[in-house]
């Protein structure tokens, strides 16, 4: 129940802010209509899959531990800089996906920044907080308004203007790019292939080829065609569009949601660091000594009746499976 409850209070409070937004709806494009019943959806399904997740032990625990860090007073007073270089290299730069390999980071670089970028802009477009006008109609002197009040004044033919009329351009080049990559390292690579699934591992990169191809088809047939087939164009990326919101929240994209709570959980172990756990067997550091203490408290909230094992190095422990192993299986042979 609390999920279904979460997810009207987010959806409700999200056409709040688009009726305020737009000004009553005054700012508002009924031609965008699909598109923002889609992000209500969306904003329904991510808190509905949210609150699921964390009625979860593991996961509760990892998110009353990661935001009481990250919001911490004490921790922010200790080390000031740390939340916000936390958020920089781990959530912004994702600086670990670097150690597997640095074609994978600069293609998720791609990939990530390109959907902010394209985020960033749709949606406030979508909801009516952000409009274009015109005093004569056509151009090329344009005013940017935020919720009807005029922030930025630009000519479209310069710069400026090409760049703010072309985001959603520059956005579809660098998701192609990126998601072309992993398209074909899952098709190619061995080890990405095995357990992959189509509908959870390929559908997300082709709809978001396809969302951006289309996009990019709009801006030639208007540019180059002068508006030939633009309306079955548009159609069809409206339904990627609207289709792709819909399933964010329950595919594998969901782990975008998630991503902020694993900063906490980077943060939790940073403030810790003064005290390390030690391996109970060969005295090795394992990791900082509460962070241990917590994933114990986790496998005993999961029931599992082996937490001292965390106490054990990862290496002692394939020592102490190949001894056993010696011991009790292959002696029978």
């Amino acid at each position: 129940m609390k999920p279904v409850v979460a997810g009207i209070v987010t959806a409700l409070v999200l056409c709040a802010a688009i009726y305020a937004g737009s000004r009553g709806l005054r700012n508002f494009d009924s031609a965008l209509v699909p598109y923002a019943v889609a992000s209500v959806f969306l904003a329904f399904g991510i808190a509905y899959r949210y609150t699921v997740w964390i009625s979860s032990p593991g996961a509760s625990r990892l998110f009353r531990k990661g935001w009481g860090t990250a919001l911490s007073w004490r921790n922010m007073r200790k080390a000031p800089t740390a939340l916000p270089r936390m958020i920089a290299t781990y959530l912004g730069f994702q600086k670990f996906l670097g150690a597997r390999s640095r074609a994978r980071w600069a293609a998720h670089q791609l990939l990530f920044w390109g959907c902010l970028l394209a985020a960033a802009i749709t949606f406030p477009l979508v909801w009516g907080w952000f409009t274009f006008t015109s005093r004569t109609g056509s151009g090329p002197a344009y005013t940017m308004n935020v919720s009807g009040f005029g922030v930025l004044r630009f000519d479209a033919l310069s710069v400026l203007g090409w760049l703010m009329f072309h985001g959603l351009d520059i956005a579809a080049v660098l998701v192609i790019a990126g998601a072309t990559y992993f398209l074909v390292r899952r098709m190619r690579d061995r080890e990405a292939s095995t357990g992959q699934r189509f509908g959870y591992d390929f559908v997300p990169l082709l709809a978001l080829i396809v969302i951006s191809v289309t996009g990019l088809l709009l801006t030639f047939s208007s540019v180059l065609l002068h508006g030939g087939g633009y309306e079955f164009l548009a159609v069809l990326h409206m339904a990627a569009v609207v289709l792709t919101l819909l399933y964010l929240p329950f595919g594998k994209f969901f782990h975008i949601v998630q991503r902020p709570a694993a900063v906490g959980m980077q943060l939790f172990k940073y403030t810790g660091a003064g005290q390390v756990q030690a391996c109970r067997i060969c005295g090795e550091p394992i990791d900082t000594t509460e962070y241990v203490d917590n994933l114990r408290a986790t496998m005993r909230d999961l029931d599992l009746r082996f937490d001292a094992m965390a106490l054990t190095c990862p290496r002692c422990k394939r020592l102490q499976r190949g001894q056993a192993y010696r011991a009790d299986v292959k002696r029978g042979f």
